[in-house]
């Protein structure tokens, strides 16, 4: 019996490489000897596929964007960075630790605020950037540029138009409401390293809340001093559980931290470090019952552009040497030129909303001053309701504390 040849059709053949060995086929891409694919070259090119949903929220390419993600960080970096904000508002003053990223500044000139408020904006969010109570600072004007650019978020000098201020060392004159979201620049996240250099001996101090030794260095204050001698920076108990470093923020500021509605958040993109401030959170500064905390006094003074005697004022001198007092909240003080009576909680639903330390007014008498407001429409302060008939103010018109304690 002869072996029959059987050879293989042009449909059954099996295509061979260079060296005469058989390989699989392959059924995708065009073929190059002119035959033909399951899909032909011209449906494929017309094929349409759905868009991402990143791509759904990035504008045209003739915004700038081209090469960047969305809000220039990438996904991973915005989803810890999340993360983190959520352990820091489950945990209030507790450090979190994150990755910190390399941004298109140094650190130091608020790296970490940049980063989570970039992970936090989205197309329809409002962004205001101030820096020492200005908008109109580089610093400011470069990092409301940089999420607009990268972001396409609308922009803004005005704190009640903002969902999302980032501020560096000042809490806005006008109320934050529970829409609202402040992003603190912080330099150094520690309050405890003003006592003890080491940051693993700080920690376990944090653990065990152990501040012995930062009211020691406050008692060493007092007795050097008469008084607690620190600007900025001030310690606060947060929850009666963490001590906490509110970034150099004014004494002035450290009130308004307490039972806000706003959520505050701090960032550290040099110590790769984020905590938080929820809504309602009780926010005391480190105080004695004999030496109770104070807000800076300004001895009558009142801005010399708007007349306000209830916002924080820092010094101006002029050309010819003289000095002369201005509200530091720029934003603010454009608005009480126009309006000098508006109040702080303008654009609340609720009336008579406390807001920051009291200042009493310089055309009260000396006999009067024992009811200190805030100046804001004749509004108590937020602690005076328990405490106003102890309200007092210093002889020379200085500011009462908040909480009703002497100056």
């Amino acid at each position: 019996m002869t072996d029959e040849t059987i050879t293989p059709t042009d449909d059954e053949s099996t295509p061979t490489d260079t060296d005469g060995e058989t390989t699989p086929e392959r059924d995708a891409g065009p073929a190059t000897d002119g035959g033909t694919t399951d899909v032909d070259a011209t449906d494929r090119a017309a094929a349409v596929t759905e868009p991402d949903a990143v791509d759904d929220l990035l504008p045209d390419a003739d915004a700038g964007l081209a090469g960047y993600n969305y809000a220039y960080l990438d996904e991973h970096t915005k989803r810890e960075v999340r993360r983190g904000v959520l352990k820091a508002v489950a945990l209030p003053g507790h450090q979190v630790p994150f990755a910190s990223r390399e941004m298109p500044l140094a650190r130091g000139w608020g790296t970490g605020g940049i980063q989570v408020s970039l992970s936090l904006l989205g197309p329809e969010d409002t962004f205001k950037v101030i820096d020492q109570g200005s908008d109109e600072s580089v610093n400011a004007a470069n990092i409301r540029r940089l999420a607009a650019t990268t972001a396409d978020v609308a922009t803004t000098t005005d704190t009640t138009e903002a969902s999302v201020v980032q501020t560096r060392h000042r809490i806005p004159e006008e109320v934050l409401t529970g829409d609202q979201i402040l992003v603190l620049q912080v330099p150094t996240t520690d309050p405890l390293r003003r006592v003890d250099g080491s940051d693993d001996a700080n920690r376990r101090r944090h653990a065990h809340k152990n501040y012995s030794k930062m009211w020691v260095a406050l008692y060493e204050n007092v007795v050097e001093w008469g008084e607690i001698q620190i600007s900025a920076r001030y310690p606060v108990m947060v929850n009666d559980r963490y001590l906490m470093d509110p970034s150099p923020i004014p004494r002035w500021d450290t009130t308004k931290l307490n039972d806000a509605d706003s959520l505050f958040l701090f960032a550290a993109g040099r110590e790769a470090r984020i905590y938080a401030v929820p809504p309602h959170t009780d926010v005391e500064p480190l105080a004695f019952e004999d030496r109770s905390f104070q807000v800076e006094r300004f001895d009558g003074e009142a801005c010399h552009r708007c007349g306000s005697t209830d916002t924080y004022l820092t010094e101006v001198t002029d050309d010819d040497g003289a000095t002369r007092y201005a509200c530091n909240d720029a934003s603010f003080c454009e608005k009480r030129v126009d309006d000098p009576v508006l109040p702080k909680d303008h654009h609340c639903d609720a009336d008579d909303v406390a807001w920051g330390p009291g200042t009493p007014d310089p055309l009260l008498s000396d006999g009067d001053r024992g009811a200190v407001t805030d100046g804001n429409a004749g509004t108590p302060n937020r602690d005076d309701d328990a405490t106003d008939g102890d309200a007092t103010a210093t002889d020379d018109g200085g500011a009462a504390v908040d909480g009703g304690e002497d100056a």
